[in-house]
């Protein structure tokens, strides 16, 4: 067995305590290889914000778990060596059973998600204590989820969602021991968060979203005061990307995001963890289309991924600064 203690990592416990009272979100950025991870410490160094390092199952499945390990080994020692040793989380995003969660927990994990917001109330409560129990012998921080959210991301897909009813946040989280709680208050996975009749367009045609429930969120608010909530599927989808890939060969239909604004004010609240994957998928893809297109004869990995590596670092820096609020508080 690996702590995370010995890879220079931190749980959650601390960070979010202090993101709540500070009015802020920590960044939960996912990653699946090294280009990814550099912008994501390249850019949070380069802020000084928190950061926590998302592994889906995907991802594990793709990069395998013993190398995305060392590669938040060497995340820390990364930082260090840009000048700012910032506080760095390896977290399990939608794990899916008790066995995914303690794999991840035995190999250097410091935070794990348990999502049973599939199963029924009573079965998503047993299997999330029995991960808690586990967890925290082993000082590693546990989220939960209630409420489920719609659209696909890897393996977690629904086709509606369900928003998080207030009246039971209270006896899930006493019931589980969870440390923080997703909730689901209308944001969703994937790049296509709403079918066009869900939303309205903007005078550029461009479509709108319907705004995020925070009556939903205020009334979680009230019934657990200062307790951490984390927002799934939170990526904007900024619409440059979106050209640009089309401009430059692919195809995506109908693509819509969580304004920032919304985003923004969500992280003043309570909400102190905001996972964005897709947005960091577009602004890696738009890229290497641009680069690929303009230069056809191009074959070196370096040239292209280069070129999308500095454009998620300047993306994730624009997200700690100007959303999550996160800059400076490593």
């Amino acid at each position: 067995m690996t702590s995370y203690k010995e890879l220079g990592l931190v749980n959650t416990r601390d960070m979010f305590a202090k993101a709540v009272k500070g009015g802020y979100a920590i960044p939960a950025y996912n990653f699946n290889n090294m280009e990814q991870l550099q912008a994501i410490i390249q850019a949070c160094v380069a802020t000084k914000s928190p950061v926590i390092l998302q592994v889906s199952k995907g991802a594990r499945d793709y990069a395998n778990i013993n190398l995305l390990r060392n590669m938040a080994r060497g995340a820390g020692e990364y930082a260090a060596e840009l000048g700012c040793a910032i506080p760095i989380v390896l977290h399990l995003d939608h794990g899916d059973s008790f066995e995914t969660c303690k794999e991840c927990i035995d190999n250097g994990f410091s935070s794990v998600m348990i999502d049973g917001s599939h199963f029924s109330y009573e079965e998503n409560i047993a299997l999330t204590k029995k991960v808690v129990e586990y967890a925290h012998a082993h000082d590693v921080t546990v989220e939960g989820e209630l409420g489920v959210l719609a659209g696909i991301e890897d393996e977690v897909s629904s086709a509606v969602s369900h928003y998080t009813k207030p009246e039971e946040v209270v006896d899930f989280v006493s019931r589980t021991g969870v440390d923080s709680l997703a909730i689901s208050i209308g944001t969703s996975h994937g790049a296509n968060k709403f079918v066009p009749e869900q939303c309205t367009r903007n005078a550029e045609g461009v479509l709108i979203p319907p705004a995020l429930r925070f009556d939903i969120l205020e009334e979680i608010e009230k019934q657990l005061p200062g307790f951490p909530i984390v927002l799934h599927g939170s990526s904007s989808v900024p619409m440059e990307y979106v050209n640009m890939i089309l401009e430059f060969g692919g195809k995506l239909k109908d693509s819509v995001g969580i304004p920032e604004e919304q985003l923004r004010k969500a992280a003043k609240s309570a909400v102190c963890k905001i996972n964005i994957d897709s947005d960091g998928r577009l602004a890696m893809t738009a890229m290497i289309r641009k680069v690929l297109a303009e230069k056809p004869g191009e074959f070196d990995p370096r040239k292209y991924l280069g070129p999308a590596r500095e454009e998620l670092k300047k993306m994730y820096m624009h997200k700690n600064i100007n959303v999550l609020g996160s800059a400076n508080h490593a």
